[in-house]
């Protein structure tokens, strides 16, 4: 897999592209040219910047601007440009790379001096320090051809304008990774739900990634070939990470439980790396030649980076793998996730959000405890899991559903919060969250949008990551937040199905 255990992004670039022309003279395209060459160099430096920002020549012409997004677009570890016009660049000379161009850029409309020079400046000084001109001219192009793109203003060296292009950054990295990436699906969607189905057809020409359904008979046939030696490795490795059951002796029935699970995540890592897949799903009711159903191996499948989707949600699936991309490096964790049951006390309303076993532990507070318990569900045997709290930050949830003629990103920041008692009977890992603006609001915004109870839940991103990389996959983006009403979630998509079907009459 691409990426796959990877610690940065710093594999892949971004490239620091600058617009002028020659009508200056030789002696200011030098200067733009040394003053571009420092910007793309303080960038390629910063925190905050999670990508290798590489410098390319200055562009003067058509032909110029053409090739460079040529070869930004056949240039495989390249997820973007990063567009400046450091002095007035005719904006005609931009439309045939613009038109051609498929990887994502944005508008970084800043300039080289931070201060106008009061008592010194002069008119060789403005006719070299115009972005203010030129960065409106590249504008105009832009939204005459209908480009969707972020724009960022402010002065290069401010850490919010380096924040705010950082996550824009990640965003590329996980559109970048789609473009390509295969989703493998056992056994199909669980039984009439209608959330996690959709057109795949659709997907792939949307999101660039495509999605194989399997037979469980074919993984099974993986997880027969483990050998006691690999299965003996993972449980090592097990004793070392987690708090292991001092129960599991010998011959015990826990250990077996546990060996299970061991084969079962062997089985599903070589499948997986065989056929090159950033993500996956299962279904409890699709278990064929599998002992118990998947959990502490989907847990630290996920932990490894990998997308993973219940009940045949793929979506969810290369959304959790996009998260996962886009949080590389940073603090906090990215798990699937559902919301499964609330607290409405009037005291303070809340959801508790797990899964049957599936909760990835990059979001667990402390070592998580390694247990074997009855499901209750799917009709097998006991299945280890790894169970655990998750520690008080801000999250944020996500859900990505195919509404027919489009798809739909819904987004919710939350605050999680401790429990109000310890959960000493509840044997999953699980979260406490206080949405925003408030439980009555955002699950009744949720509703209305169609959002689905599968959401990719992470404590690294927040809700700017997830905009920017809506809009690079050209899809609707509806944020529930702290100054959302229901009225005005009506209102935005009512506004919405207007623009949308309009727009696929235009097409």
């Amino acid at each position: 897999m691409k990426m796959m255990m990877k610690k940065n992004l710093k594999q892949l670039e971004a490239w620091f592209i600058t617009g002028s022309q020659h009508l200056y003279g030789e002696e200011v395209l030098k200067q733009v040219d040394r003053d571009s060459k420092e910007i793309a160099a303080a960038l390629d430096k910063s925190a905050e910047i999670p990508v290798k920002v590489v410098f390319k020549p200055v562009l003067t012409s058509p032909e110029a601007i053409r090739t460079i997004c040529r070869e930004a677009d056949n240039t495989e570890n390249c997820i973007g440009l990063i567009a400046w016009m450091h002095t007035f660049s005719p904006a005609k000379m931009w439309i045939a790379g613009l038109k051609s161009l498929s990887r994502p850029f944005v508008h970084l409309h800043t300039q080289f001096n931070r201060d106008i020079p009061w008592d010194s400046i002069d008119m060789d000084f403005m006719n070299l320090n115009q972005s203010a001109h030129g960065g409106r001219e590249f504008g105009f192009i832009g939204s005459r051809m209908r480009i969707d793109r972020k724009v960022i203003v402010g002065h290069w060296s401010s850490p919010p304008v380096q924040s705010k292009l950082g996550a824009w950054l990640r965003a590329a990295c996980a559109w970048h990774e789609w473009q390509g990436g295969k989703v493998a699906r056992f056994g199909d969607n669980m039984r009439e739900v209608a959330v996690t189905e959709g057109n795949k057809v659709s997907a792939q020409i949307q999101f660039g990634y495509s999605v194989s359904g399997y037979g469980v008979g074919d993984l099974a046939e993986e997880v027969r070939a483990v050998t006691g030696a690999q299965i003996d490795a993972l449980v090592d490795q097990y004793r070392n990470e987690y708090r292991f059951p001092k129960e599991a002796t010998k011959g015990s029935s826990l250990l077996e439980s546990i060996r299970e699970a061991a084969r079962i995540e062997k089985g599903i890592r070589n499948f997986l790396e065989a056929g090159g897949f950033m993500a996956f799903t299962t279904t409890f009711e699709d278990l064929h030649g599998l002992v118990q159903l998947p959990g502490l191996a989907v847990q630290r499948l996920m932990a490894d980076g990998y997308g993973f989707g219940a009940e045949g949600d793929w979506k969810t699936a290369a959304l959790v793998r996009a998260m996962k991309v886009m949080s590389l490096g940073l603090e906090g964790g990215t798990s699937f996730m559902e919301d499964y049951t609330y607290h409405l006390h009037p005291g303070g309303m809340k959801v508790l959000g797990a899964h049957m076993l599936e909760i990835c532990p990059s979001i667990s507070a402390g070592k998580p405890s390694l247990e074997v318990h009855p499901l209750g569900i799917g009709g097998k045997a006991d299945p280890a899991r790894l169970v655990f709290d998750v520690p008080p930050g801000r999250g944020i949830n996500a859900s990505l559903m195919d509404m027919g003629n489009r798809f739909r990103m819904v987004v919710n920041p939350c605050d999680v919060v401790p429990a109000d008692a310890p959960l000493p009977k509840l044997p999953v890992a699980r979260v406490v969250w206080e949405p925003y603006p408030n439980l009555e609001v955002a699950a009744g915004a949720w509703i209305l949008a169609g959002g689905a109870h599968h959401t990719g839940f992470s404590m690294s991103l927040n809700a700017g990551h997830l905009e920017d990389f809506s809009e690079m996959a050209g899809i609707e983006f509806l944020l529930i937040d702290k100054d959302t009403t229901i009225a005005s979630v009506k209102k935005e998509l009512r506004w919405n199905e207007l623009y949308y079907n309009l727009k696929c009459m235009n097409h």
